[in-house]
């Protein structure tokens, strides 16, 4: 029984038209070899394959480590500084930029590169100086490098807290200026006191563990934690009220967003506890800060310990600075030597390897699938691309594809089979035979909507062992004339069919017809008279002209009536010896398509 999957993408835009373009091979390659020390989400990438270098545009300070990684594969540009006008000029010469929280990456940065920019590298874990949905719709994979710094952020946070209830700052100030004011700086012990967590990430998660250390009751607030995570580390997940409503002290680990700008502000500062202590190390805008300076004031809030302001460096008069309960840090969260060698070593190690095509662990504009599913589906995503490249190649010119219908055939439950990553292979092999338009599995979706091409994608629930994640893919496309009228189904759309033997992918269906030919190199379909020694013509014409035949199948209705020959090949054939196959007597029409 098929059920219907996923999402079905319908747009009102013109149609993808076949009617001047040629089958043209991608200018990019897939890698799917496993990203050294990855052990989180894993997504793929496909990378440009030219023969120069690629050009890095650095545009802030970052690690001597990073660098040399950077400079043994590409041309490095350490450009510090720059204005929007001066970034923008650079760009269109560059494959991939890497900045850390004081560059803006915006709209206009990645209109202004031309198409060229592949990669946006962001030295640190918050990537909002970043637009993403430019860099989605101009196809630009944006990479973070959230491991490195996690524990120098959670270790900043502990020392806030801790300098915070003891007054470290204050004191050190008072003593410095020759007083001994012991009693003035009485503080706060941490002990069996609440702390809320708000972002119960990696770095929030990291607070909670050495609060926990310290005999504080952690309770933590994040709508998108895991149960089972918080259980683990001994802490309760709780609503957001509650979290802020019952925490002696509050530490702030949530990333900038439309919905967490000034998330802490005049009406959620009235819900919290009177004397309330409050720890920022996350991102300034998460406050609104006048509406702390007035929680000071009333005694709302009793200390404020902030590593990050909404503009930094702040005014040199920010009430909130120069307030004496608010002890100050100069965003120092991911400061410590091994951190920023650390962050410098993975941003460089994700650039370079999304560069070269290899799996992106720290994507945060693209499809991700869990290292152990994208593990099963290595072979499924090669057999997906190609299967789009064949079908789109069988479309006569003056057809233009509108629908295109995809069949996942399986034995697993529909939640148990993540297919986002083989759509987006899909869409890529569709796409980029036919069109001059870059396509990657960042803007797989976007640059289908662009152009108006609706997939729906539908499974085939099968009886028998969930063992293999896909028995097999089709890929239809619907309302179109073909090259080659034998890759029409009965039901009258183009159709192909593949399935993953040993490893490798293998075309087992053209139309109504079944074949079994590897899909490595090129493909020749022809559909001929069923009679001996047609092989042997086919491979002599072929033999002649040195083009290596890999892999050859025939499928027939019946001994001695129609077959359709499908011939792997290492090479491309030459016109005219396509034209002495065509010109066989028995063969009846005959088409060669580009992988």
């Amino acid at each position: 029984m098929a059920t219907a999957t996923s999402t079905n993408l319908r747009f009102p835009s013109p149609s993808l038209s076949l009617s001047s373009r040629l089958p043209l091979s991608s200018a990019f390659s897939v890698s799917l070899r496993p990203r050294r020390g990855a052990s989180g989400p894993l997504v793929v990438l496909v990378s440009a394959g030219l023969g120069a270098k690629p050009t890095v545009l650095v545009a802030e300070k970052l690690g001597d480590a990073g660098l040399k990684l950077l400079k043994d594969f590409a041309n490095v540009d350490c450009s510090y500084n720059l204005s929007t006008e001066e970034l923008c000029t650079k760009i269109s010469l560059c494959d991939a930029l890497i900045v850390r929280s004081g560059t803006k990456v915006s709209r206009e940065v990645f209109e202004s590169s031309g198409g060229r920019l592949k990669v946006v590298g962001r030295a640190g874990v918050g990537i909002d100086n970043v637009d993403l949905a430019a860099a989605t719709e101009h196809g630009c994979l944006v990479v973070n490098a959230p491991t490195a710094n996690t524990v120098a952020a959670a270790e900043h946070g502990i020392a806030l807290l801790a300098a915070m209830a003891r007054n470290v700052a204050q004191a050190d100030a008072s003593v410095k200026a020759g007083k001994w004011q012991r009693n003035k700086y009485v503080g706060v012990s941490l002990v069996g006191k609440t702390l809320a967590v708000l972002g119960f990430g990696k770095v929030g998660s990291e607070v909670a563990r050495r609060a926990k250390g310290l005999g504080m009751n952690v309770i933590a607030h994040d709508p998108y934690a895991p149960a089972d995570r918080a259980r683990a580390i001994g802490v309760e997940l709780v609503g957001f009220d509650e979290a802020i409503s019952s925490a002696d002290f509050i530490s702030l680990h949530m990333p900038l967003t439309a919905a967490t700008s000034k998330m802490l502000n005049d009406e959620t500062f009235a819900k919290m506890k009177k004397g309330v202590r409050i720890v920022n190390v996350a991102r300034g805008g998460v406050i609104d800060e006048d509406a702390l300076v007035r929680a000071l004031d009333s005694g709302i809030v009793a200390q404020a310990a902030l590593d990050v302001f909404t503009e930094e460096p702040p005014p040199k008069d920010s009430k909130l600075i120069l307030h004496e309960l608010v002890t100050a840090t100069p965003h120092l969260g991911a400061s410590t030597a091994e951190a920023q060698e650390g962050v410098a070593i993975e941003i460089a190690e994700a650039v370079v390897g999304a560069l070269k095509g290899e799996l992106a662990a720290t994507a945060v504009n693209a499809p991700m699938v869990p290292s152990e599913v994208l593990s099963e589906l290595k072979p499924f995503v090669d057999l997906a691309e190609k299967l789009g490249r064949l079908a789109v190649q069988l479309v006569a010119g003056g057809s233009g594809v509108k629908t295109v219908k995809v069949t996942y055939a399986t034995a697993r439950a529909p939640d148990d089979l993540d297919t986002r990553l083989l759509r987006a292979m899909i869409t890529k092999g569709l796409i980029e035979p036919i069109s001059s338009v870059f396509v990657n599995l960042v803007n797989a979706d976007f640059t289908a909507k662009q152009r108006g091409l609706r997939i729906t994608e539908e499974r085939v629930i099968l009886d028998g062992s969930p063992e293999n994640p896909l028995e097999f893919i089709q890929v239809q496309i619907a309302n179109v004339e073909s090259r080659f009228a034998s890759a029409i189904s009965d039901s009258g759309e183009i159709k192909v069919e593949g399935r993953v033997k040993d490893g490798i992918p293998h075309l087992t269906k053209v139309g109504s017809f079944d074949v079994d030919v590897s899909l490595e190199g090129s493909i020749i379909l022809c559909r001929q008279v069923d009679q001996p020694g047609m092989i042997g013509k086919v491979g002599s014409v072929l033999g002649e002209e040195n083009v290596n035949v890999s892999f050859m199948s025939v499928g027939r209705i019946a001994p001695r009536k129609q077959a359709v020959m499908a011939i792997g090949v290492d090479e491309q054939p030459s016109k005219e010896s396509l034209k002495k196959i065509g010109d066989i007597p028995a063969v009846e029409e005959l088409v060669f398509l580009k992988l």
